[in-house]
């Protein structure tokens, strides 16, 4: 019997999740599918009770649901808890799902050599997103600032889920902070707005977007101009799918095979 697994979201068309995780199925001989699942939001609950009647092995959760899937899971990892927020779900059976959050350990390991003790990092946004990368670098002990236009959301993000070397401020001064940052990571929707941040020169610091494609395109061709090493999100995107596989699977899947595949798909499509 062919297992079901999928993404929720809404929007979901432009999910590279399902590239990804069949690519894994295909090479590793598992007999399961994935697909894009469009739910709109306030529909999730429903979504998860029409998939527990079908042979579902478990999803995978994007905006606006990451809240709502840790609310309908019966048991949740420390991590997601924690962090209030699931992007995997696995099913348990008799309608009862488990929650993880696969966000976290996919950054870091998408953000690559870092040092706690020498590196500053500066938080660019304080909504769901920027809750996982401030939980994945306080427990990792980085000093971090966090910034947003609303100070009070980003106080309150900090207090959650920070350190003791964990501050916010204000978007407005972002250039002030920066200046003394060397990693600089970028979770806001600017970039599907078309607007990007003017950044001062970047002396071969990190600039890290954690949006892809089309969408953070004209932010990190600034950032490399202003002088920045860039990263954008598909290697974290491709990192967190692959934590998400393994709890399924119980096997790590080739995470460079579905990078290749996602950048030859996003080449295709610019």
């Amino acid at each position: 019997m062919t297992k079901l697994l999928g993404v929720i979201g809404d929007p979901i068309a432009h999910s590279m999740s399902p590239l990804i995780h069949n690519g894994w199925l295909r090479d590793m001989g598992f007999n399961a599918t994935y697909e894009a699942m469009h739910v709109p939001e306030g529909a999730f609950e429903s979504a998860l009770q029409t998939l527990s009647k079908r042979d579902i092995l478990g999803v995978n959760v994007t905006l606006p649901h990451k809240h709502a899937a840790l609310a309908a899971s019966s048991e949740a990892s420390v991590e997601a808890a924690t962090i209030g927020a699931a992007n995997t779900l696995s099913y348990l059976g008799q309608q009862k799902w488990r929650a993880d959050n696969t966000d976290a350990p996919g950054f870091l390991a998408a953000l690559g050599a870092a040092d706690p003790d020498t590196d500053r990092v500066v938080i660019m946004g304080a909504g769901g997103s920027a809750r996982a990368l401030v939980f994945a670098l306080a427990q990792s002990g980085f000093p971090i600032t966090v910034l947003n236009r609303t100070i009070s959301k980003a106080e309150a993000l900090c207090s959650e889920l920070g350190n003791d070397k964990t501050v916010y401020g204000a978007m407005s001064q972002y250039k002030d902070h920066i200046e003394s940052a060397t990693i600089v990571i970028n979770t806001t929707s600017m970039g599907y707005d078309g607007n990007i941040i003017d950044l001062p020169v970047g002396a071969d610091r990190l600039f890290f977007d954690i949006s892809y494609g089309k969408t953070a395109a004209p932010q990190i061709a600034h950032a490399a101009a202003r002088g920045w090493r860039t990263r954008d999100g598909l290697t974290m995107l491709v990192a967190q799918a692959a934590c998400s596989f393994e709890i399924w699977f119980g096997e790590k899947p080739d995470q460079a095979a579905a990078q290749r595949r996602c950048e030859i798909a996003l080449r295709a499509v610019s």
